[in-house]
């Protein structure tokens, strides 16, 4: 079977995990349980409205899971489906970032690329790359990096982090005029790949910058 499982939508489940065995742990009352297994069933079939028996199989045990390590048997073997995010090499991240001429870019062989939704890192102290895929193509945008004193919500992944204001330039509809825009997002992106459970507030921070 070929890796069907996004990072986002793995941690997605690992969350509702997490609510299954706390309500367990919670509550003994059957009729509890049972809803917040049918809950969990229905909103994880809703990431795959395309699955295929085979894939059904390995998803379904999901609704047994009645204690942290039953769930944490349950989701290693999830882990051999995930489909990586899209390799690149250092000499691609040149060609994403061509006006960077001392481009050093992440330690990309520390990355385990399952388990990334975007990649994002720090230079210079205060500017910050991020390497998106889109329609199976990477992107790559760069602006300002300013780390905040005080934890906010990350407009990424939607946790309470230490955050900064990324804030990225873009070309004006008359010569030489730019628009800046961002917003809030996690100063570690390691983090934030850990919290991100959907890919709708990724796909919509980029749009803004990119308009």
């Amino acid at each position: 079977m070929e890796a069907f499982i996004r990072n986002d939508q793995f941690n997605f489940i690992k969350n509702q995990t997490k609510i299954l065995v706390n309500g367990k742990a919670a509550s003994n009352d059957r009729e509890v349980v049972d809803v917040l297994r049918h809950l969990a069933q229905e909103k994880v079939s809703g990431l795959f409205p395309s699955v295929t028996e085979e894939q059904s199989s390995l998803l379904s045990p999901l609704t047994a899971i009645a204690d942290q390590a039953q769930a944490d048997a349950y989701l290693e073997q999830l882990e051999a489906y995930l489909v990586p995010f899209k390799q690149v090499s250092p000499a691609g991240l040149k060609k994403l970032f061509p006006k960077a001429k001392k481009l050093k870019g992440p330690e990309l062989e520390s990355l385990d690329f399952k388990r990334i939704s975007y990649l994002g890192w720090i230079e210079s102290s205060n500017v910050m790359y991020l390497v998106t895929e889109q329609d199976g193509q990477l992107q790559g945008i760069y602006g300002s990096f300013t780390r905040s004193s005080k934890q906010g919500i990350c407009s990424i992944c939607n946790r309470h982090s230490e955050v900064g204001m990324f804030i990225a330039k873009t070309k004006g509809s008359t010569q030489g005029q730019f628009i800046k825009r961002g917003n809030y997002i996690c100063q570690n992106s390691e983090t934030c790949n850990e919290h991100i459970d959907t890919m709708e507030r990724l796909n919509e921070f980029v749009g803004r910058l990119q308009k």
